[in-house]
């Protein structure tokens, strides 16, 4: 089996793949639940996963297998239910999208879901039941989640449950068989698995504060060029680093780095980026500044060594701006292009090629060389802000939306922050919500080179 999550609201919907299976009794024959019951099985298959079985069994939890097509009945008792397992395997894209629906209606009260599928889809920006174009499928693993680990899985769901509506989920053996002596074992596991849960995003929240301290306390102070950032994680903390940094009186290197995937291994990860990525070195007793592309490459050296588990890869765009000349030196390691917006003319990417980086150690990120002008605005973005920038197309390659166009004549400060209002007023999908992550700078217009 193979676990991967993602949280909607105070619910938690995870996705496990199942491969060994066992038969049940014909579906018509199964009863919807009568009396409290800790686990509803909702399928249209005739099986059920053989770990799934025996862990249900050994932890004593009550349970009931229910066809699809008899949820509207069960939706009428939701409140003799602890938590769901929806059976998904070999579901097809609109089986996926009834499969939607059903999590929306169980989490409005407030029901854990847990979905069973074959294959995992995970979309590299972000994660949602259906594949996209965008999407690399993880391999099949039976060490990836452990009967324990599911456990707490279902524990979470129940215990979430219990806080919401004051559910008292019992096993469905007489405490007398348990030697309980009348205790509710599994209440007092619940209880203490919701403090757990308490302390676990309690944690979670500082872990975002200390992150946090690692982005820059200030922006550079310089007479010709304006700086400006956005920082808006998707949970308490980020997958996505930003740093500007004043290398000497006539260099500023400046970059943003987004770690593959979300949540805390993401974050990890972008605290050893910090650490690993240098800008300069000593010689001699002075600052030797680097290259974009020495940069990028030791930093791909370094990860690459490292040997990350778990797909722990990166993107980067790094720049080096000589404020002395306005010449812009920059590298990219699969991370967005750049956006230059100049004055009176179209908006324009600066392409640069380079992959991701912890991938091949060998890699290489050649640097490509702009010179800007007054008036000129680069923004470098994580691709969180993708869905409020543009969209791209085979024919038309990458199309700049109207909303975002509207920004541009802004200067810096006013157009990120115009930014951040569009993402909290334009509706896109839910799926597509990643850590958005925005650095900004203009050569302020009434200075030459």
């Amino acid at each position: 089996m193979h676990g991967l999550e993602c949280g909607l609201g105070l619910n938690y919907t995870w996705i496990i793949e199942s491969s060994v299976m066992i038969e049940l009794p014909l579906l018509h024959k199964t009863k919807l639940p009568k009396t409290f019951t800790d686990v509803v099985y909702l399928t249209n298959r005739q099986h059920i996963p053989k770990g799934i079985k025996r862990l249900l069994q050994q932890k004593k939890l009550s349970q009931s297998v229910v066809p699809f097509n008899a949820f509207p009945e069960l939706r009428k008792k939701t409140h003799l239910i602890g938590t769901v397992i929806i059976d998904a395997e070999d579901s097809n894209s609109f089986e996926y999208q009834e499969i939607g629906h059903i999590i929306q209606s169980l989490e409005q009260d407030n029901i854990g879901v847990i979905v069973l599928t074959h294959r995992v889809q995970r979309p590299v920006r972000s994660f949602s039941l259906s594949p996209t174009k965008t999407s690399f499928s993880v391999p099949a693993s039976i060490d990836a989640i452990s009967p324990d680990e599911l456990w707490i899985q279902i524990s979470v769901n129940l215990a979430f449950r219990k806080k919401s509506s004051g559910i008292s989920a019992r096993p469905s053996v007489p405490a007398s068989k348990l030697g309980l002596s009348g205790t509710n074992k599994l209440a007092e596991q619940l209880k203490m698995t919701g403090s757990l849960v308490e302390n676990l995003t309690e944690q979670l929240r500082m872990a975002g504060m200390v992150q946090r301290d690692f982005l820059p306390s200030q922006l550079p102070e310089h007479p010709s060029v304006d700086w400006a950032t956005t920082f808006l994680p998707a949970e308490w903390v980020s997958g996505d680093l930003y740093n500007i940094d004043q290398l000497d009186d006539d260099h500023i290197g400046f970059y943003i780095v987004d770690a593959v995937g979300h949540g805390m291994p993401a974050a990890l990860l972008t605290i050893f980026v910090k650490q690993a990525m240098r800008l300069k070195e000593m010689q001699d007793g002075e600052a030797n500044i680097l290259p974009p592309s020495e940069v990028m490459s030791r930093l791909n050296t370094k990860m690459a060594q490292e040997k990350f588990s778990g797909y722990q890869f990166a993107t980067c765009c790094y720049c080096l701006i000589n404020t002395k000349t306005n010449e812009l030196t920059y590298a990219r390691a699969g991370h967005p292009y750049p956006i230059l917006v100049r004055p009176g003319q179209p908006i324009m990417q600066l392409e640069a090629r380079g992959s991701l980086l912890g991938v091949f150690e060998q890699a290489e990120y050649p640097e490509e060389c702009i010179q800007l002008e007054p008036g000129d605005k680069l923004v470098l973005y994580s691709d969180g802000a993708e869905p409020f920038i543009g969209n791209f197309f085979d024919k038309e390659g990458f199309v700049f939306f109207d909303e975002f166009k509207a920004l541009i004549d802004a200067p810096i400060v006013d157009m990120l922050d115009r930014f951040v209002t569009l993402t909290k007023t334009k509706k896109i999908d839910p799926g597509s919500f990643d850590d958005i992550t925005m650095v900004g700078m203009q050569i302020k217009p009434d200075t030459g080179a």
